[in-house]
């Protein structure tokens, strides 16, 4: 488990650091996904279309570009919601295994017969 988090220090939170690194690779991903898509509509455009055909270059590299932030964006948010969901997940199986142990040791601070018979485990106070 990440030690104490340090709020508005990106050097010092490791959680939040690989979020942002989750986050960026999810941005890098989509500019190159939707950037692909929005190069072969830029080409089936000029084959076909006159109006596209009159644009100008400015104006055409702001359309690839507006393609690129979208896919970025899109990815981006997806990445960091199912990077979320993965945090969450493991920080509720480190607490649910906590409490299991803890029950474990109680059981067998207390000598309850049965749950160390069951899986051959000894308490402290047994010289076995």
């Amino acid at each position: 488990m990440s030690g104490p988090r340090h709020h508005a220090s990106l050097t010092k939170d490791e959680e939040t650091n690989a979020a942002a690194w989750e986050a960026a690779r999810g941005a890098g991903w989509g500019a190159t996904k939707w950037g692909s898509f929005a190069a072969v509509a830029a080409g089936v455009a000029y084959a076909f279309s006159p109006i596209y055909r009159g644009l100008t270059i400015q104006f055409k590299v702001y359309i690839q570009m507006s393609g690129m932030i979208l896919g970025s964006m899109i990815e981006a948010d997806k990445r960091m919601i199912a990077y979320e969901h993965h945090v969450r997940h493991q920080k509720r199986l480190r607490r649910d295994m906590e409490v299991w142990r803890r029950y474990e040791e109680d059981f067998e601070a207390r000598g309850t017969p049965g749950v160390g018979a069951e899986s051959n485990v000894k308490g402290k106070g047994s010289g076995a």
